[in-house]
């Protein structure tokens, strides 16, 4: 049975020590707003382990972490926004392309994000995710699709459009979005009955520093995530704590005239609608 929460936080409190704390939603979910805040924490372990409950202990929040500890591996969606596809200039493709992150660029949501000094044309890339909250395989229906989901969460696909032209990936996305860090999580997971509560989509918003850059909703989506997890789970496990990046919208900085890559302290903060924001510098090495 899923963890009963409505917006999970997770963070140290004033001693180091790590909880999950029931944030609910109402609060407004940003570094400033949550830092000094009491919660109620669970017990139990994991938000997908069974012993998983709400205590009546409550917990100052001293500083906030990346919500999941691990993650075997990131399933990331390209071009699954109508007006990114238009911008690009590519076809719509019957099947969602996927590509994968591996388990160390995962990043948390107040990170400063290294960047290695063989990464040249550095963009932003918003995304709404979803966590993966048991094992599933072969599943066909939107409907188990759906409800093989933790939660949902705000994330950066931080990507190196160097490493992306074919020349250098074989065409591949991968290998340009990779490297350590190179996907901030957070900063909080809004639990599946909030997120489905009035859906039509939630506003996701992108800044560099004070510059709205990225201003979209949800409801772009080309591919919904039923449809993604039926796709990506075909014949192929997908194993609790999965991190699925649903795809970003239009006016990311490789297509902006002329392109308005990011720049060494840069500050990218991604906002989604009930999750909250990230907030992330640019660290050049």
């Amino acid at each position: 049975m899923a963890a009963r929460f409505d917006r999970l936080i997770r963070f140290k409190n004033t001693a180091g020590q790590i909880y999950y704390g029931e944030l609910g939603l109402e609060c407004p979910a940003s570094k400033e707003t949550l830092v000094g805040m009491r919660v109620k924490v669970f017990g139990g372990g994991l938000p997908w382990d069974t012993g998983f409950q709400l205590s009546s202990i409550e917990e100052e929040i001293d500083e906030i972490i990346c919500p999941i500890p691990c993650t075997p591996i990131f399933q990331c969606v390209g071009l699954n926004y109508r007006k990114h596809v238009l911008e690009a200039g590519f076809p719509i493709d019957e099947f969602p392309t996927i590509f994968t992150k591996p388990p160390d660029a995962l990043g948390g949501p107040y990170e400063p994000i290294p960047i290695h000094a063989s990464c040249k044309f550095m963009d932003y890339v918003a995304e709404l995710c979803a966590i993966i909250r048991k094992d599933c395989k072969n599943v066909i229906t939107d409907e188990a699709a759906l409800s093989c989901i933790l939660g949902y969460t705000a994330g950066n696909d931080i990507s190196s459009r160097y490493w992306q032209m074919p020349e250098r990936c074989g065409n591949q996305h991968g290998p340009s979005k990779s490297f350590d860090k190179f996907a901030p999580i957070g900063p909080t997971i809004l639990s599946p009955r909030a997120f489905q509560e009035n859906f039509n989509g939630l506003a996701i918003k992108t800044y560099v520093n004070e510059d709205l850059r990225q201003d979209a909703r949800t409801d772009d989506h080309i591919f919904t995530l039923g449809k993604v997890i039926c796709h990506i789970s075909r014949g192929a496990t997908l194993r609790k704590g999965t991190v699925i990046m649903t795809g970003t919208p239009a006016r990311v900085a490789a297509f902006m005239k002329p392109p308005q890559w990011l720049k060494d302290g840069d500050v990218v903060t991604v906002k989604v609608e009930k999750i909250g924001s990230i907030s992330n510098v640019m660290k050049f090495e």
